[in-house]
């Protein structure tokens, strides 16, 4: 008993670090803004008619270059409330090219991607810690824009005698595709906002196709236009944000007044029974229907005016699943009292959710022994 009142205490304690880790129920918005990187593009199949690349300081298997830039995102989401998220993401990033082999680079690539992506929140509340880490995949599309995209510079000239001489190549180009992303983040739960969360994440993102672009290119007596096509586009990404669960539930409360709570027992002593339930369960397990057995044979043997048959939950899920999920297990235990011969006119049932808790938690824990209904013979 001490070491259970001590726990007891401990979870009051504890419970503003506890609440503030749950996982997301129901809908939320999220928005946040970070960097982007694009790993170095290979460039392939380059095609200058009558004319070879490579005679230009640059090759078939050249590499395009950026610099790391901004990005900016926003996502729509709906948590299932046992650690799973669904979402729909928009990000948009502009990065500045740099180089094309030995040639100067100009110009930006812009990228504007959106994703569909599965989540899980990982649970830390059991260990008292105030972060929820998370984790998931995503797939949707992303569309690569190359606006004066342009590499230009002094190269070798094949049909100079000096050697020497200057080339300049210019695109413009949109390009898109199907694009898979893998998300690590870890969220904080702003307890003086409920349902506000600061967010850290990291993303890297593919664009596994090959895309193709066309631009112009320009050397002494040569002015054509040029093909050429780019592998695989990889992106790392870092992002700050925050995301807002619009319909989180309300911050735990203190115990209800007495006044709240069911009628006390009349003079004559009560009997009381406890039938207890699995977590979101309104059906009965082999042991709860020998209680409720036992209970309906007592109710013949000793003088009964009244059976009281009270439902509860514990704290996870909201308030509102909870009041009903409390009402459909005493509707169970009712039937089974009728099943064992008792009649149904002297039954009352009463769902109370998640008031009058057998052992104090903090809002979300799932107690076992506060899932249960109360079988009165008064």
């Amino acid at each position: 008993m001490k070491l259970r009142n001590a726990l007891l205490v401990a979870t009051t304690f504890a419970a503003p670090a506890v609440a503030v880790a749950q996982p997301v129920t129901g809908p939320y918005i999220s928005l946040g803004a970070g960097g982007n990187y694009i790993q170095d593009q290979n460039l392939k199949d380059v095609n200058i008619p009558g004319v070879g690349l490579n005679s230009y300081g640059t090759s078939n298997n050249g590499h395009i270059r950026v610099d790391a830039n901004v990005l900016g995102s926003a996502a729509i989401g709906y948590g299932l409330g046992n650690g799973f998220r669904i979402e729909l993401q928009g990000d948009y990033s502009k990065n500045t090219l740099t180089s094309l082999d030995s040639l100067n680079a100009g110009g930006r690539e812009e990228q504007y991607k959106g994703f569909v992506n599965v989540l899980y929140d990982f649970d830390l509340s059991p260990f008292g810690l105030p972060l929820a880490p998370y984790a998931g995949v995503g797939a949707g599309y992303d569309q690569v824009h190359f606006q004066n995209g342009r590499a230009s510079g002094y190269v070798s000239d094949p049909t100079s005698a000096t050697g020497v001489d200057t080339v300049f190549i210019r695109s413009t180009n949109t390009q898109g595709n199907f694009a898979a992303q893998g998300i690590l983040g870890v969220a904080y739960n702003v307890t003086a906002i409920p349902g506000l969360a600061l967010t850290l994440e990291g993303r890297v993102s593919a664009l596994p196709e090959n895309q193709s672009y066309h631009g112009q290119f320009f050397a002494p007596n040569v002015a054509t236009r040029i093909n050429f096509r780019t592998d695989y586009t990889i992106n790392y990404e870092g992002v700050a944000g925050i995301r807002y669960a619009l319909f989180s539930p309300p911050p735990p409360v203190a115990p209800q007044p007495a006044a709240q709570t069911p009628p006390p027992a009349p003079v004559t002593q009560a009997r009381t029974y406890l039938v207890f339930f699995d977590w979101d369960r309104a059906d009965l397990t082999a042991r709860a229907r020998q209680i409720v057995a036992e209970a309906a044979s007592a109710s013949t043997h000793v003088q009964t005016t009244q059976i009281e048959v009270n439902g509860y939950t514990d704290l996870s899920g909201t308030a509102a699943y909870n009041q009903r999920l409390s009402v459909r297990r005493a509707q169970s235990v009712e039937s089974e009292l009728v099943r064992d011969g008792v009649n149904r006119s002297e039954i009352s049932i009463h769902g109370f959710g998640e008031s009058n808790p057998l052992v104090q938690t903090a809002r979300g824990v799932r107690e076992p022994q506060n899932r249960r209904v109360e079988i009165i013979l008064k």
